[in-house]
Formats: C-alpha cells, sequence, structure tokens
C-alpha cells in the first residue's frame, strides 16, 4: 500500500526485524550495503528442553526486541530517525514469537511515520545471496533447504519464482533434527550432525532422497529418517552397535548428493549461469562444499550467503524488505502474523 508522503528513495535506509523462532534479530541496510547485523539467541535456554519451547520463545524475544534494534542501529552509526523503512517478518513461524517482532515493528514505523514492509521468512532465506554480491541479479537457480522447506526454485525475477521441485514430507531441515535425536545429539541437532559426519564414512545403505519414477522431481526425507531409525534398531535387535559418526555421514550424503545434483542439473536446463541458495541447512559444510564443487565442473557461478545469513537472521529480512520497497510494495498496519505462508 502506497502513502503519499512516502519519499521513496534509491538507497534508503532499512531496518530488518526477526523473531520467527528462537533468534531475535536486528539488521540494518542502505540499499544492498548491510551496515549492521545483530543477534540475540535463546538457543541455550532452549537446549534444556532439547528443542524450542514456544512460550519461552516469545518471552526472550520480548526481552529484548528493545535492546536488539538499539545494538543494530549504534553498530550502524545512525539514529532511528534516518530509517527509511522497517521490513520484518510477519511469517511463516511461531504466532507468538512473530507477534513480538511485527508489533514493535508498528509501533517504530508509526512513530516515525515511515513504511512498515511485511516480509516472508522464505523470502528473506531466497533474499540472503543478494547480500553476498552487490551486482546479483535475475535470472538464477535457488536452491531453499530449511528446517521447514525444500525446494528447488527458478528465481525468473524479483518477486517471481518457478517452483521446480522439492519435498513431499518433510523438509532436509527437518530430518536432519530428526537423525540428531535419534543419535542422542543436543540440539540444535542439524549442526551437531555435521560435526558428527565429518568423523565418519559412508558405510552405511540408505536410500536416496529423490523419488525414482515420479512424474516430477520430489524428494522425500521421511523414508531416510526412517531408514536410519530402522538401521539403528535392527542393529540392536542383533546385538550389534553401528558407529553413530558412520550413520551421519551416511545420511549427510543420502539426504544432500541428490540436491545438489539436481539443482545443478535444473540450472543446466535452464541455461542459467547462476546458482543460489538459501535457508538453514546451506550452512552445512558439506552441501556448501559439494555444491560449489559441482558448479564449478558446469562452469556455472555459485553464490552463497555467508553462513550468519543462511540461518535466521535479520539481515536476510532488510535484503527482501528491500526488494519489496523498491517495488513501493509496503505493508498496512492491520498487517497480522502468519504460522504458515505460501512458498513462494
Amino acid at each position: 500500500m502506497y502513502h503519499p508522503d512516502y519519499t521513496i528513495k534509491k538507497e534508503p535506509y532499512i531496518l530488518g526485524i526477526e523473531s520467527s523462532c528462537d533468534e531475535t534479530a536486528a539488521a540494518v541496510i542502505r540499499g544492498r550495503t548491510l551496515l549492521s547485523s545483530e543477534i540475540i539467541s535463546s538457543a541455550s535456554e532452549q537446549a534444556k528442553f532439547g528443542g524450542v519451547v514456544p512460550e519461552i520463545a516469545s518471552r526472550a524475544h520480548t526481552e529484548v526486541v528493545s535492546e536488539v534494534v538499539l545494538r543494530a542501529l549504534k553498530s550502524a552509526d545512525i539514529t532511528a530517525d534516518r530509517l527509511d523503512a522497517v521490513a520484518v517478518t510477519y511469517g511463516a513461524g511461531l504466532l507468538g514469537a512473530l507477534l513480538v517482532g511485527l508489533s514493535f515493528a508498528k509501533g517504530l514505523t508509526y512513530s516515525l511515520n515511515i513504511p512498515l514492509i511485511g516480509v516472508s521468512h522464505i523470502r528473506g532465506h531466497l533474499a540472503a545471496a543478494y547480500l553476498v554480491d552487490s551486482e546479483l541479479k535475475p535470472p538464477f537457480m535457488t536452491l531453499l533447504a530449511s528446517g521447514g522447506h525444500t525446494a528447488i526454485l527458478l528465481t525468473e525475477s524479483y518477486s517471481s519464482f518457478r517452483f521446480l521441485g522439492g519435498t513431499c514430507d518433510d523438509a532436509v531441515g527437518e530430518a536432519f533434527d530428526k537423525v540428531a535425536r535419534v543419535l542422542g545429539l543436543e540440539y540444535p541437532g542439524g549442526a551437531n550432525v555435521e560435526r558428527l559426519a565429518r568423523e565418519g564414512a559412508q558405510t552405511v545403505r540408505l536410500p536416496s532422497a529423490l523419488v525414482k519414477n515420479s512424474a516430477h522431481m520430489q524428494f522425500s526425507y521421511s523414508g531416510i529418517k526412517t531408514a536410519v531409525i530402522n538401521a539403528v534398531h535392527n542393529a540392536e535387535q542383533r546385538g550389534e552397535k553401528l558407529n553413530p559418526a558412520d550413520i551421519a555421514c551416511s545420511f549427510q550424503h543420502a539426504a544432500i548428493d541428490p540436491l545438489v545434483k539436481k539443482t545443478v542439473e535444473c540450472a543446466k536446463a535452464a541455461s542459467v549461469g547462476v546458482v543460489t541458495a538459501g535457508g538453514g541447512v546451506i550452512a552445512n559444510g558439506y552441501l556448501r562444499d559439494t555444491l560449489v564443487s559441482a558448479c564449478r565442473k558446469a562452469n556455472i557461478r555459485c553464490v552463497l550467503p555467508e553462513k550468519c545469513f543462511c540461518t535466521d537472521n535479520a539481515a536476510m529480512i532488510a535484503a527482501e524488505g528491500l526488494i519489496r520497497y523498491l517495488a513501493e510494495d509496503f505493508s498496512d498496519l492491520s498487517l497480522n502474523a502468519s504460522a504458515r505462508v505460501a512458498l513462494v
């Protein structure tokens, strides 16, 4: 919604706010230049319970949202009255957590008479690549891999995406967390599976994540998760014990290799010369190395966000906010939080 009092600038100062789960984050950008990125996490508190407790997360956001915004402004060396817009995650995520950040953003934009920009958390992950390369422009192929989503998308423009394939059940990040629990690893599971996998070898037979003989390109992570559980239980029944590091390594290969292979194949088929990626799983070192190597062999440029901008952060929200700001795609103060949002 366009407000006639808003003056649109080519390189605006945009504050991003993210509070969808257990990270309270704020960042400031000017144009595509990142000026600051601050995060206060409640992950250590959540780890006591083996995962995120929504009520604890919401309370933590309430206690620190003002502080993290002030930190971001101070690090960027600007005052709030120089902001041109505030971009904030409105979904997907934990409703209570989302409402904390959204309510704070509404109050700030109202007091400063600047635009409010509601941002999909998923779009934020897709926009993180713009923080790496100031000259990056669509079209390019994007791999989305997170705790809630797994998809290969052709980014046709800054706001248009074509879905080419994705998971038909669990997301790859969710599978990492489930396997971590089976192996007795602490929260956050994905990072701990990666660490353990470095010590192991690909010796446990597991199904590939790619669904064979499907009319559409589909991935399935429920089956891999079940295969890991069965492998562990069957070994226990035989009085044997599998090496947890070998299980982690074998799972990582089965989960990630097909994603990388198909992403590069899609880029070649679409004749695009750039591959990007976004989502928490893109922080996985094996995935990053494998994707970079596969792109190099295919003579395709690979643009990956820094690891800190793959997991939940506000810089990616600000990056997507810039796209919507320049399109004058603003949100009304009646914007509500949503636990689920459309993929793209």
